[in-house]
């Protein structure tokens, strides 16, 4: 477009992704190589956003009958043919003069971004039956040690389970979680950028806190059926963040960064939290429950009490989470809303979101 309000795209990142869903690409690169050429007199801005819009509309998750597959794979036999050897997605960057991108250092943001919005999805896509607490942390420990094997980072992993979490305090996080088959837990991860000399080179201590409520029935403030559908994705805030901490250390930033993800199902049972009831937070606060379908912030305040009083030097707290629906309502469904305690944060995020097409918008 010629024209934008300020808080919209100029590359218009989600129309990449609308194009491609509703051509079919998913379904065509299970079945051939596909090539994608995306050219634009900005490329070498727009190149991230690009990738990531791209990325979303090839899902990793997938669960058909097998039925189906085997369907799927007699057609596959039949129509040898006219297929190619391999499947795929090809993806190739130009700018206005038809020049490919040729920029190292972009390809690799590029992929980084591209791969960590698929596990992203990936984890977000897969249904509660496959992704307990106990299975999603054993995710983010995979992904932690494929860091350090593949990449050479200095990437930690920890995690608080089930009774640890009450003993230590973590009264919000323990209490949503407790009533689940699987214990509740916080995962920890660190990543310390290091010199050749193996000393510590970062700028700065960025902690990523995440709301990993793996399924929401609404506790005994039950859900509509209507409205409990869906509720695998309210994990997704954690999904993101740890998607975007996987990135970061492929690329080496020179920051610190600790991952803090509050991983629970809020599930029913005799030992379900009740309205009524008085939670003791890690920060020693005490909260009383009127609504057991507000969770998110009792999780999240666990993981933020965590950030800003167990852990040495912090700058930067930033947590994520499908907090509210109510959110679709104030910024629609292509802006996250976004409160930060200064307008420089709130400034720097929006940046960061205008970057990788994540598109923002100020709650206050």
């Amino acid at each position: 477009p010629d024209k934008i309000s300020r808080n919209n795209h100029p590359f218009s990142p989600h129309c990449i992704s609308d194009s491609l869903m509703d051509h079919g690409l998913h379904s065509a690169a299970c079945e051939s190589t596909v090539q994608i050429h995306v050219l634009d007199d900005r490329m070498d801005e727009f190149m991230c956003c690009a990738a990531a819009a791209i990325a979303r509309t090839l899902p990793l998750y997938h669960s058909k009958s097998k039925s189906t597959m085997k369907e799927e794979s007699e057609n596959e036999q039949n129509t040898a043919t006219t297929t190619t050897a391999s499947s795929g997605v090809n993806v190739s960057f130009y700018n206005d003069k038809g020049e490919a991108i040729a920029n190292d250092s972009l390809w690799k943001t590029s992929r980084a971004v591209a791969e960590g919005v698929r596990l992203s999805a990936r984890l977000g896509d897969m249904p509660p039956a496959e992704l307990n607490p106990d299975t999603y942390a054993r995710e983010c420990k995979a992904v932690a040690e494929a860091l350090v094997s593949n990449n050479g980072a200095n990437v930690t992993f920890r995690e608080i389970v089930g009774e640890e979490l009450k003993d230590g305090g973590y009264g919000g996080i323990y209490g949503v979680g407790m009533a689940a088959q699987c214990p509740p837990r916080m995962v920890v991860m660190t990543y310390t950028p290091e010199e050749d000399g193996g000393e510590c080179c970062a700028v700065e201590h960025v902690v990523l806190c995440g709301k990993g409520v793996i399924y929401d029935t609404g506790g005994l403030g039950l859900k509509p059926k209507d409205g409990m559908c869906g509720m695998k994705h309210d994990m997704g805030g954690s999904a993101g963040v740890l998607g975007g901490f996987q990135a970061a250390v492929q690329l080496k930033l020179p920051r610190k960064i600790t991952l803090i993800l509050a991983i629970v199902e809020n599930a029913i049972g005799p030992n379900a939290f009740r309205h009524d009831d008085i939670l003791t937070m890690k920060s020693g606060k005490t909260v009383e429950i009127n609504n057991t379908d507000a969770e998110g912030r009792l999780v999240l305040a666990d993981c933020v009490s965590h950030a800003s009083n167990c852990l040495g030097g912090v700058d930067v707290i930033l947590d994520m989470a499908t907090l509210t629906g109510a959110v679709s309502i104030t910024t629609g469904k292509k802006h996250a809303g976004v409160l930060a305690k200064t307008r420089v944060m709130e400034e720097r995020i929006f940046k960061a979101g205008m970057k990788t097409g994540d598109l923002v918008y100020p709650m206050l």
